[in-house]
């Protein structure tokens, strides 16, 4: 039996898809048929990331805002039009691409809100942005990017969890209330990734030093943005429509899920 995912005619935006893990999924479900629309905080990003994909015969285009502006992400989303894909993949997890860690008690709001504002209320916006044209059409697919620090709770890493969390636990609320709409909503949870962001690190670590990172991974390597584009492209098509409401581990065995 051949399985193929075909999404022409579906269109989709991926929020902070002008690199790395967004970059993927992008590229994946342009390949896949869909409407592409690449979304970053640098304008540069976003154009050179959706003209990358026209160079290889895909339709994409930029779409550069900030998701942590809502009036900034309603209007560009306005402007876009009616989407049937919403991949809230936009966040951040520190200033180099690695989580920044400190005892919660030492650090302050200021510190907090940098991760709050991206990566749960970004999300947010986002999401009320597109829902309204989904629940039009009667189809829709949203899937949000979290991390393991926010199922699992990491030490040092309060602040970032709770964001992550907490966007684990909105996405899962908004499955409640659009799934008579045939709209589906997931989260994928991710261990430790190797990135753009973070491929210096990743360049110039010690044996040693990877050793103690990848320890607790059952397959001992850091995730990479292939493996987050394949199982996203599932659940945004036709055949996840009765997946919604879950939060997919996508972690090298890091943690576990029954």
């Amino acid at each position: 039996m051949s399985v193929s995912i075909d999404l022409s005619g579906r269109r989709a935006l991926i929020t902070g898809s002008g690199q790395g893990v967004g970059a993927a999924i992008a590229a994946t479900l342009a390949e896949a048929g869909a409407e592409v629309f690449v979304n970053d905080l640098v304008p540069e990003r976003a154009e050179a990331g959706a003209a990358a994909l026209r160079s290889q015969g895909f339709a994409a285009q930029a779409a550069a805002f900030d998701v942590t502006n809502l009036e900034a992400v309603t209007e560009s989303i306005t402007a876009i039009g009616p989407l049937d894909i919403l991949v809230n993949n936009a966040g951040n997890a520190g200033g180099d691409g690695w989580t920044a860690m400190a005892p919660f008690h030492t650090t302050s709001p200021s510190e907090w809100n940098k991760f709050i504002n991206v990566n749960l209320y970004g999300v947010m916006n986002c999401v009320h942005a597109a829902l309204p044209g989904m629940i039009q059409g009667k189809w829709g697919r949203v899937v949000t990017i979290i991390s393991d620090a926010g199922r699992v709770g990491e030490p040092s890493m309060a602040s970032y969890a709770a964001a992550k969390g907490g966007a684990a636990a909105f996405t899962r609320a908004v499955a409640h209330e659009v799934g008579r709409y045939n709209i589906t909503a997931n989260n994928i949870s991710l261990g430790t990734m190797r990135t753009p962001l973070s491929e210096e690190r990743w360049a110039n670590i010690s044996e040693a030093d990877a050793k103690v990172v990848l320890q607790r991974y059952l397959v001992r390597r850091p995730g990479l943005p292939a493996d987050v584009a394949a199982l996203a492209l599932y659940l945004v098509s036709d055949g996840g429509e009765w997946v919604t409401a879950q939060t997919y581990p996508l972690n090298g065995g890091y943690s576990v899920a029954l």
